[in-house]
């Protein structure tokens, strides 16, 4: 229902969760786009949302929509937020446990090529880039930086 309302506005849904209160249930959409939500592709889902909600209800239902984006803090979670932070630093958690950081120079359809930095001592080194499989990761955050 909500992916069919908003395919046009060239977002998708990250999240979609019903809160169980019998008074006033909470939809809360986490939304996000390959260029980034802003906050009028929010105010129009959940106008198209509501309206969608009052069809199927009726306008007499008593809800509340939040409609909004991953904050910068939230891991990634779909192939297609990825294209965005090229040339950012990501932390990847792998299915195997094992964690690596570096540079992400490209996505590609299976994964990211994810220039790892490793510390050596005291020493920081950067590897070439390597294929880091999305089906490999378990976790992946941008590491904020305010240099």
């Amino acid at each position: 229902m909500l992916q069919d309302s908003i395919t046009d506005l060239n977002v998708f849904v990250i999240d979609l969760t019903i809160s169980d209160s019998a008074i006033r249930p909470k939809v809360t959409a986490i939304l996000d786009s390959e260029e980034g939500l802003g906050i009028d592709q929010c105010a129009k889902v959940s106008r198209r949302l509501a309206h969608r909600i009052d069809e199927a209800y009726g306008e007499e239902a008593s809800y509340t929509i939040e409609v909004t984006s991953p904050g910068a803090d939230q891991p990634l979670t779909d192939p297609r937020q990825y294209a965005r932070h090229t040339g950012r630093t990501l932390k990847l958690t792998l299915t195997d446990g094992t964690e690596k950081t570096g540079t992400m120079e490209a996505v590609e359809a299976e994964g990211v090529q994810l220039a790892e930095e490793v510390k050596v001592k005291t020493k920081k080194s950067i590897l070439p880039a390597v294929l880091v499989p999305f089906a490999d990761i378990k976790e992946a955050r941008v590491v904020i930086s305010f240099k």
